[in-house]
């Protein structure tokens, strides 16, 4: 069986990845985008996930940093909590940065020999595998934006969260950093997920106020709501729209859309990229059970 897989990043790796463990060939066709280096980004995955990535080979251990409880709280009352999940016995979650991800991944496709990836250079490469010149059994687009899409996958259903995110590492003094906080401001929900005992993911989803919406401001406003972390500096910050967008139809013959070309929604409690992998789940249990 010949797959190929069009698009660049962690969710088009690691499906390369599970499929070539099933002895399918695979070919990763990667767009001529610039790529922006997510030097502050990190991933929430939840314990089942992060469990099937390690049965599928993806060694996340030396990477990542468990957690195992969550608080909530909310703006009238930040120290004192509304909610919190978990245990200090068990793991509810793990983060990892999105660059040693990207890093891990890379290595493990590079290595693999049922693997292989071309650069996308014209749209020639799209008008063969429409006209079947290239034939694969299956095609799997990852990009909303290429000329497939635009032609068989342009009607969506979109939101506009009208917010910006903004991403930062903290360094902060080493304390007992297991449990991430979620706070509920007037602003927008404020999430710390720890990546060590001395550094931590902040993630702040930001109403679209023009009044607030700068990198000094938005720092002043985290130091404001932390209660826990001792900080000694901010790495800097990254910034992106949020919007949700679901395919009204998800496949034509046999072009599978998938990631977040399929479905993309507010990054709160890293929904996006675990429904990602429970679609990844889902698909190599058909195969599986075909094989």
């Amino acid at each position: 069986m010949n797959v190929c897989i069009i698009g660049n990043g962690i969710s088009t790796l690691i499906l390369a990845t599970v499929l070539a463990n099933r002895g399918i060939r695979v070919l990763i066709c990667e767009e001529n985008s610039p790529k922006k280096k997510l030097t502050t980004r990190t991933l929430g995955i939840s314990k089942g996930n992060f469990n099937f990535l390690i049965k599928e080979k993806i060694n996340l251990k030396k990477n990542s940093w468990a957690i195992n409880k969550i608080k909530i709280f909310n703006e009238a009352e930040n120290d004192k909590e509304i909610l919190n999940f978990g245990s200090n016995k068990d793991k509810i979650f793990y983060i990892i940065k999105f660059e040693d991800l990207i890093k891990l991944l890379s290595t493990n496709t590079k290595k693999n020999k049922l693997i292989k990836k071309i650069k996308i250079k014209n749209s020639s490469f799209y008008n063969s595998i429409l006209t079947k010149k290239i034939n694969y059994d299956l095609i799997f687009n990852f990009n909303e934006k290429n000329k497939i899409s635009k032609n068989f996958f342009s009607k969506r259903i979109e939101k506009d969260y009208n917010s910006i995110a903004f991403t930062s590492l903290i360094d902060h003094f080493p304390c007992n950093n297991y449990t991430a906080q979620q706070i509920f401001t007037k602003f927008g929900p404020l999430a710390f997920l720890p990546c060590s005992n001395n550094k931590t993911s902040v993630v702040f989803s930001v109403f679209d106020q023009k009044t607030i919406i700068t990198d000094n401001k938005i720092k002043k406003l985290i130091l404001n709501y932390n209660k826990k972390y001792k900080i000694k500096s901010f790495s800097k910050f990254e910034k992106f729209k949020l919007k949700s967008s679901i395919l009204k139809n998800y496949y034509y013959k046999n072009i599978l859309c998938f990631g977040d070309n399929l479905h993309k929604i507010h990054p709160l409690a890293g929904q996006g990229f675990n429904m990602t992998i429970r679609d990844i789940k889902i698909l190599l249990n058909l195969i599986d059970y075909k094989i």
